[in-house]
């Protein structure tokens, strides 16, 4: 028996697949990199760093779509590790400047293969024709949607 949501099966919703999905990204991340202590958000966080020399939590926020106080939670852990150092910005005490360390730039460095191998393995189940409009559908749904809550969040 299928389960339903409201009249739909959950084989038909958009909220429930991908859903789904990244639980099922999130296992095979786990898988491929083993033992490894970094999440794939905590990666998301390292790359988008490193991309970034000092940006701001907030723009974190921004570029990861990890919320501000799980955001700045995740830092703090990061932190603690020596994976990342924060510091105030000159411009405005209030907020922190974020880096990565060298420590840092050696775990995001040997966990690239994996999360390469994960993207790899999640595109497969496609036709190799369809894989870059579905990356282009999925990168389109989260522009839509994060301009979307910005807009609630700002009236």
């Amino acid at each position: 028996m299928k389960k339903t949501m409201k009249g739909r099966t959950l084989e038909t919703s958009a909220l429930h697949l991908l859903h789904r999905a990244g639980q099922c990204a999130e296992v095979l991340f786990a898988k491929e990199t083993g033992r490894s202590e970094l999440t794939p958000r905590q990666y998301a966080i390292l790359a988008t760093v490193a991309a970034n020399p000092d940006v701001s939590q907030t723009g974190l926020v921004e570029q990861t779509g990890v919320d501000r106080s799980t955001l700045a939670d995740i830092v703090r852990r990061l932190v603690e590790r020596k994976l990342l150092q924060r510091k105030r910005t000159k411009e405005d005490a209030r907020m922190y400047a974020v880096r990565i360390t060298a420590k840092g730039r050696a775990a995001l460095s040997s966990m690239r293969p994996a999360a390469s191998r994960v993207d790899t393995h999640i595109l497969s189940v496609l036709k190799a024709n369809e894989r870059a409009r579905f990356i282009a559908a999925l990168g389109e749904i989260v522009r839509a949607m994060s301009r979307s809550a910005m807009e609630d969040d700002a009236g």
